[in-house]
């Protein structure tokens, strides 16, 4: 017997975990690994982890103060203290840096999981009956998180970072009617005023996170009531515990929670802190000392947000303005900016909450689905990925224009066409391949399956 049969048969006999074992006994399919969920959740911990370390030295004051630290080229000045304490932790702070980018990409990685584990449910049909509610969760989640992204990228207080997060601010101001009241809401009053830092501030690390913990808590406390969905099998299978036939929804074949997920888990843990620790080592992030401290009267050459928030900025740079109009009888103006920050954001999101509703089943399913046999609902997913592929490079505009020789004002009509035509096309080319696969190998394709 091995030291871990050792450890583990002396943990049983203390605490009687073969007799019940709850959650230690759930399975997790072996053949599906789910990892790109728990990726995510590693990504959140190193966030709050290296979070609280970053807080401890972060004031978040734009008042001014006199700068003394390492950065030759400012020695002297007065600064706004968000931003000098921005250097002090980057250039003075023993392993600042390198907590600092840590933080960084962890937040790029917490996203980008989510927004991959969103698409592996979505091709695979695991958002169906009785998913639904995670799916909404889901997306929730993946909301909260570019929030949060957007909420720390103002914090530094450098022309960079604040002449971004003006463009939020003038969306917020954007809204008919309540935009004023949001925009105070969010940023404190006029932006930037001496509240904006503190505001942004207290919704990073306080609320955002507080929330996104919740539905975390929520989307597992599901998960484990309803069980892992599970690839469809070929035929009956052994188990230890005796035969599970091919179609018994009720037993999933996979490993237990414990030791064997707990193991796995801690190796997917180390890897993503071993990836993030080799990104934080080698890659730079945002450098403040090259942008400097906020200057209301300059504008960095070059604005762009972070990728998850690119096809945002997309639309607000190729809708026309004859969009704009004005509601009659009633004074209310409706900008582009509401119509492209916050009208199209707002209806591809709930598009994506609402999804498990528009393809619905009125029976239980546990099983996942092969995304080729399942034409039409792989077709709008391949088509909604192509559309945020155009939309993100939209936002890209000035660098494509600039690339081709030409200018945004020719480039900007094709993009907006683009954006139309090109997920359409995609799509009708997919469900075209997908059927005529199915009509070729002879079997029938079933709408949702």
């Amino acid at each position: 017997m091995s030291r871990l049969d050792d450890a583990w048969a002396y943990v049983d006999d203390r605490l009687d975990l073969e007799r019940d074992r709850g959650f230690l006994g759930k399975a997790f399919p072996a053949e599906d690994s789910f990892l790109l969920g728990e990726v995510a959740l590693f990504c959140f911990v190193v966030l709050a982890l290296t979070g609280i370390f970053l807080g401890m030295f972060f004031e978040p004051s734009t008042s001014k103060v006199t700068y003394e630290g390492s950065v030759a080229q400012f020695q002297g000045q007065d600064m706004p203290e968000a931003f000098v304490s921005v250097l002090n932790i980057t250039y003075d702070v023993p392993y600042g840096m390198f907590i600092r980018r840590l933080h960084h990409w962890a937040a790029h990685l917490f996203v980008a999981s989510i927004g991959l584990h969103m698409l592996r449910v979505f091709f695979t049909g695991a958002y169906r009956n009785p998913r639904e509610p995670n799916w909404v969760v889901g997306t929730g989640l993946a909301v909260l998180a570019m929030g949060a992204a957007y909420t720390g990228y103002a914090l530094p207080f450098d022309e960079f970072a604040s002449t971004a997060t003006g463009i939020g601010y003038n969306l917020a101001n954007s809204i008919p009617v309540v935009g004023g009241l949001v925009g105070k809401i969010v940023f404190g009053g006029e932006f930037p005023s001496s509240a904006t830092i503190p505001r942004l501030y207290f919704l990073h690390v306080l609320v955002i996170p507080v929330l996104i913990a919740g539905l975390i808590a929520v989307h597992m406390a599901i998960l484990l009531r309803q069980k892992h969905t599970e690839r469809a099998r070929d035929g009956d299978v052994e188990t230890e515990r005796g035969a599970v036939e091919e179609d018994d929804d009720d037993t999933i074949v996979g490993l237990p929670a414990f030791p064997n997920q707990a193991a796995v888990s801690a190796v997917v843990f180390f890897l993503t802190l071993a990836t993030l620790s080799l990104l934080a080592g080698f890659l730079p992030v945002h450098n403040v000392a090259a942008y400097g401290p906020n200057n209301p009267a300059g504008t960095p050459e070059l604005i762009m947000p972070d990728w998850f928030l690119m096809w945002v900025y997309g639309f607000l740079k190729i809708l026309p303005q004859w969009m704009a109009f004005t509601v009659p009888g009633t004074g209310v103006h409706v900008s582009t900016e509401f119509v492209g920050g916050i009208v199209l954001p707002t209806l591809v999101i709930g598009a994506v909450a609402l999804w498990p509703f528009v393809d619905r089943r009125e029976e239980p399913t546990h099983f996942t689905a092969d995304p080729l046999d399942r034409p039409w609902q792989t077709a709008v997913g391949v088509a909604a990925v192509v559309f945020v592929m155009v939309a993100s490079i939209a936002g890209m505009n000035n660098l494509l224009a600039d690339a081709l020789g030409t200018s945004t004002g020719v480039v900007n009509p094709v993009l907006l066409a683009g954006i139309v035509v090109a997920p359409a096309a995609a799509g009708l080319v997919t469900y075209g391949v997908l059927r005529g696969d199915g009509a070729a190998g002879g079997s029938e394709v079933v709408g949702d399956e």
